[in-house]
């Protein structure tokens, strides 16, 4: 690949092309990723997959780190090039894996059918695909009785809906914000700062607009990057649901003095979502995990957590 070719694929992968389309361009790529998830499974299960995963992240890390010292170097170009594009190919293929591990459908569409997609709706969300704080009485009364609840996800998370709120996790979170001022980084279709504000809470909502493709923006979510909102803002509380997993603007966060505390939604797998090397690198904060807040994500089947950091008193 000659650098103008590497500078094109690396801002193509920006725009989040698909399995589908990454496998047509790149079919051989696309075939030894294929072949190395299969040997994972084959001899450990799912246990080898965020081993696998992190190997692809580090390889993805040193090469950036030898692209920017060699200043435009045209074989490290190619390499991360073509390590960026096995490394959005196996964060697809085992993310199709475990979607048809959960719902047990290989091919074909995922579908709700009448009554069930009538529950879910009149259950999560206010309108449309409007989300809405969940009734923990309803919520348990009646998602036993959705029995193609394991449908869900894979059919939401195309829209960038990872999860849902409880009403009772909405109020923890106002109490724990209480009246410092708060920031939501990637912050989606501002679900949660929505509710957030709705309890009173002195919260901004931010994201830069990568995922425009799949998430429809209110006004509401200014179009900034965390690291230039943290910067303007200089929040007491930062929000994050659902950041993805190795991302690079996390490590901001606790490079921000004035930041307090920093609340993560997120799930208790560790391939998942969350940049976890900068979370047990970084020295400042206190980490644990809040079971009672985690038990509060819905549904349950995603096996959430809320990760809380407290900044350490000197």
């Amino acid at each position: 690949m000659e650098n103008t070719h590497t500078d094109e694929v690396l801002k193509w992968l920006q725009s989040k092309p698909s399995l589908i389309e990454l496998g047509t361009a790149f079919p051989e790529l696309r075939e030894t990723v294929r072949r190395e998830i299969a040997e994972i499974l084959a001899g450990s299960s799912a246990r080898g997959l965020p081993g696998y995963l992190e190997r692809m992240a580090q390889a993805d890390r040193i090469l950036e780190k030898k692209y920017r010292r060699s200043r435009g170097d045209i074989k490290i170009a190619a390499a991360l090039a073509q390590q960026s594009v096995c490394t959005r190919m196996a964060h697809l293929a085992i993310k199709q894996h475990l979607i048809s591990e959960a719902t047990g459908i290989k091919k074909g569409k995922v579908r709700f059918n009448l009554l069930n997609g009538y529950l879910a709706q009149k259950l999560l969300f206010a309108d449309g695909l409007l989300r809405k704080p969940v009734s923990l009485f309803w919520f348990r009364l009646l998602w036993p009785l959705i029995w193609q609840r394991r449908l869900l996800m894979p059919l939401v998370q195309p829209k960038g809906i990872y999860c849902f709120y409880s009403r009772q996790l909405v109020d923890k979170l106002a109490e724990l914000i209480d009246s410092r001022t708060c920031l939501e980084i990637a912050a989606g279709d501002g679900t949660l700062t929505r509710f957030m504000t709705d309890r009173g809470a002195k919260i901004t909502a931010c994201d830069d607009y990568s995922w425009k493709h799949e998430v429809d923006y209110p006004a509401f979510v200014t179009k900034q990057g965390a690291k230039e909102a943290l910067l303007e803002y200089s929040p007491e509380v930062v929000l994050c649901s659902w950041p993805p997993a190795g991302n690079s603007f996390e490590r901001q966060v606790f490079r921000t003095r004035s930041v307090q505390l920093y609340i993560v939604i997120g799930s208790r797998h560790r391939f998942a979502a969350g940049n976890w090397d900068e979370y047990l690198t970084q020295t400042e904060f206190d980490l644990q995990e809040d079971t009672r807040l985690s038990s509060l994500v819905l549904p349950p089947e995603l096996d959430a957590a809320v990760y809380i950091f407290s900044r350490k008193q000197m």
